[in-house]
């Protein structure tokens, strides 16, 4: 069969424009959402009446029994067939004859394609909506545990106040948190249909855009067809939120990396999710976190690429948007991944409290509270601040922590300092006294676990 477009052409197409110009070889990935659209659109034909009730049956039996040869692999896409709308109504053709032609009656391959990635986002955001809350649940589970775990925060990766590591892994909730909020919120654009726009000026016959936005559950229509068949907003906005999410992933990733190091010794990560060395056998590398990490770039660099693509198309839809779905599978398939390991990989992280402990037992990150109690006590915070610098150099000269230091020594810089400054210095004061609002103090903690649990 020559082209289903050929009428028009002389020549045949090059064999190297045909390879070149072909989106086969990636478009199949559609090859569901295609025949999903077709479905909808071929029963909205014979409803309002532009074929026959006899012809949406053959067609409707066709593109079923396409789908299940390409559920069972038995499909070979052609190259010459350019993209998986040209094969499936080739195939359909095929199979049932030449009324499988008037399956594109009243639409184009403009508004089909977008109805098709319309789909797909909607598919993928919605699969990613449940992995976050996989990964989400994941980190409450660990911050249930470990709301009372001590270690040092940190300000310029310089050990600042002790807190609570329940609080630490909430931070990264709530970033998810953000995500699956921008994801949800993503849908309500996503779900508009742009079938029945045609090529860019919608079509001469008797359609019902409506019905078939209702059958694949699409909440409203494109009000314009030249916007209907240009729009790429909605994937721009996934990769987007993709971007986001990743520099979430890989802020987590980076910390994974540092605790579960010989320095840090705070974490250790389940032997299924690293790697060994095959020169040293000692190793265990954090190869999962560090890859993740490595994501962001190919995620980064889709999102600019499709924004590159678009910033110069004029109206309505141009070759060059061919080019918008490699990035959006890319993007759809590495967030996938990425957060399918991540959430059993939290789940299975081993937590060293004792070396936490130790850890905060061994640095200056109660220095705060010494000031805070002295100006409790009545002197200006400055001044305080300005004590407390001397104390903490006078310990680093002499090789001593705040708490191994004698009260006599204390009062060597003011003489407000009583016995209670003790108290007042153990870590485990020191963070049960942050109790404002969104504090590390273990109240507010388990106060936010309960409000991260009706968020999920």
């Amino acid at each position: 069969m020559t082209k289903l477009w050929g009428g028009r052409f002389t020549k045949p197409t090059n064999k190297l424009v045909e390879e070149y110009t072909s989106s086969i070889n990636f478009d199949q990935k559609l090859a569901k959402q295609d025949i999903q659209g077709s479905l909808a659109h071929v029963d909205m034909l014979g409803k309002c009446g532009i074929i026959s009730q006899n012809e949406v049956s053959d067609i409707k039996k066709g593109l079923s029994i396409i789908e299940g040869k390409i559920e069972k692999g038995e499909v070979e896409f052609s190259v010459a067939d350019e993209d998986i709308h040209m094969n499936i109504e080739k195939l359909l053709i095929e199979e049932i004859g030449p009324v499988g032609g008037k399956l594109h009656t009243g639409r184009s391959r403009n508004d089909q394609v977008a109805t098709d990635m319309h789909l797909y986002m909607r598919e993928k955001t919605e699969l990613m909506v449940e992995l976050v809350e996989q990964v989400q649940s994941a980190l409450l589970q660990q911050a249930e545990q470990h709301v009372e775990t001590i270690l040092p925060g940190y300000t310029h990766l310089q050990r600042a106040q002790p807190i609570s590591f329940g609080h630490h892994l909430l931070a990264y909730f709530w970033m998810f948190e953000r995500d699956k909020e921008r994801l949800q919120d993503s849908l309500k654009r996503i779900n508009w249909s742009p079938l029945g726009a045609a090529a860019l000026a919608g079509t001469p016959y008797s359609i019902d855009r409506e019905m078939t936005a209702e059958a694949l559950g699409f909440e409203r229509v494109y009000p314009n067809s030249l916007d209907a068949v240009s729009d790429r907003d909605f994937i721009l906005e996934f990769l987007s939120i993709s971007s986001i999410m990743i520099t979430h992933i890989s802020r987590l990733s980076e910390e994974l990396i540092l605790w579960s190091s010989q320095e840090f010794n705070f974490v250790e990560l389940d032997d299924a999710f690293c790697t060994g060395s095959s020169i040293m056998p000692q190793k265990k590398n954090p190869d999962v976190p560090e890859l993740l990490r490595g994501k962001t770039g190919r995620i980064y660099g889709n999102l600019m690429g499709l924004l590159t693509l678009l910033k110069g198309l004029p109206l309505a839809y141009n070759k060059d948007m061919q080019e918008d779905k490699e990035g959006m599978f890319d993007t759809a398939e590495t967030l996938e991944g990425a957060l399918s390991l991540l959430a059993p990989m939290l789940e299975s992280m081993e937590v060293n409290v004792g070396q936490m402990r130790n850890a905060v037992k061994e640095d200056y990150s109660n220095a705060t509270d010494i000031a805070d109690y002295l100006a409790i006590k009545g002197m200006p915070f400055r001044q305080a601040h300005e004590v407390i610098g001397q104390i903490v150099l006078y310990g680093i000269q002499n090789e001593k922590y705040l708490l191994d230091l004698t009260i006599e020594e204390y009062q060597q810089f003011s003489d407000l300092f009583e016995e209670d400054i003790f108290e007042k210095l153990a870590p485990e004061q020191v963070v049960a006294a942050r109790n404002s609002q969104g504090g590390t103090g273990f109240k507010q903690v388990h106060k936010q676990i309960q409000l991260a649990k009706q968020y999920l």
